[in-house]
């Protein structure tokens, strides 16, 4: 089908009609949204700075993480900030398609690195005599490419079906941002085979990595029971914080995508908690029980003061 789109551009909503709300919105997110790029640059710089920790696949996949959920939030909270200040928001459809994109690629990658971090995890508690011989630089560098390939892949085909939708009618999209189930409620056809793609393609294949996640986890903490005090102590606190970067990524994932396109009320703030706050409390929860993350930042910072005071 060709596609036959007389839209040229799309009028958000937004997250409320109110002016005094958009202004107090204006201020939270702009601040949220500094507070995280800064937050996930720092543990990068962090990370590439310290060779003892760059030379640890564990936060050599923290740092690519940070990475990736800096970009993410970039691709959506900038112009839902800058919309705040406007009583008319609008995107082309190019930029639409680019938003739709982004989000999808930088998701389905970050879904790969959490399932290499599972793996990394795995290999250093059940299998800690052989890791240094598996988690070795050309097998994180794989799984980096596995990574970027996955989420391109997973992305290019919903992008591909997307551009084939005719788009006739309305152009009001009762969101803040160009999302999958948002243009199948525009577009003028039937959608009901796409709406099973990105079902499959998003929802159940959340499902499914999720649920494979969960598992691996809990083989991991069931193998501690062999550990020292110290050593579960230790592996738990990384555990537990992987496990809840993995809970606040997947959980709204699943309930936005695993179902058919509906108006549910609460869309909006699930697409708000997973593009806007989780990529804020992702550095926070790494980085607050992790001794040597936060040992690194205080001599990093060190340096930097002590550099300026020297100019």
């Amino acid at each position: 089908m060709q596609n036959q789109s007389f839209v040229t551009e799309f009028v958000f909503l937004g997250l409320s009609k109110n002016p005094y709300a958009q202004k107090v919105i204006f201020v939270v997110f702009l601040c949220i949204y500094i507070a995280t790029v800064c937050g996930n640059l720092l543990i990068v710089v962090t990370i590439r700075s310290t060779p003892a920790l760059l030379g640890s696949p564990m936060y050599f996949f923290l740092s690519f993480l940070s990475f990736l959920d800096a970009c993410h939030t970039s691709a959506t909270t900038p112009k839902m900030i800058i919309d705040c200040l406007y009583e008319k928001k609008t995107i082309s459809f190019g930029g639409c398609m680019t938003q739709v994109f982004a989000v999808h690629f930088l998701s389905g990658t970050e879904v790969i690195v959490l399932t290499a971090m599972a793996y990394d995890r795995y290999v250093a508690i059940c299998k800690p005599l052989h890791y240094s011989s598996i988690m070795n630089s050309r097998l994180c560098g794989i799984l980096i490419a596995v990574a970027w390939t996955g989420g391109f892949l997973h992305s290019i085909i919903q992008i591909l079906f997307t551009f084939q939708l005719p788009f006739c009618g309305s152009n009001v999209m009762d969101n803040f941002m160009c999302d999958l189930y948002p243009l199948l409620k525009l577009a003028c056809t039937d959608t009901y085979v796409f709406g099973l793609l990105v079902v499959t393609n998003s929802g159940f294949f959340c499902i499914l990595i999720f649920s494979m996640l969960l598992v691996s986890y809990s083989v991991i903490l069931f193998s501690l029971r062999k550990h020292s005090t110290e050593g579960q102590r230790k592996a738990l606190s990384t555990c537990g914080a992987h496990i809840a970067v993995v809970v606040l990524f997947f959980v709204p994932c699943i309930i936005e995508y695993a179902r058919p396109p509906s108006n549910l009320s609460f869309d909006k703030i699930l697409e708000v908690f997973y593009t806007v706050l989780t990529p804020l409390l992702n550095p926070l929860i790494y980085t607050f029980r992790n001794k040597e993350v936060k040992s690194a930042i205080r001599r990093l910072w060190n340096k930097i003061i002590f550099v300026s005071v020297e100019k």
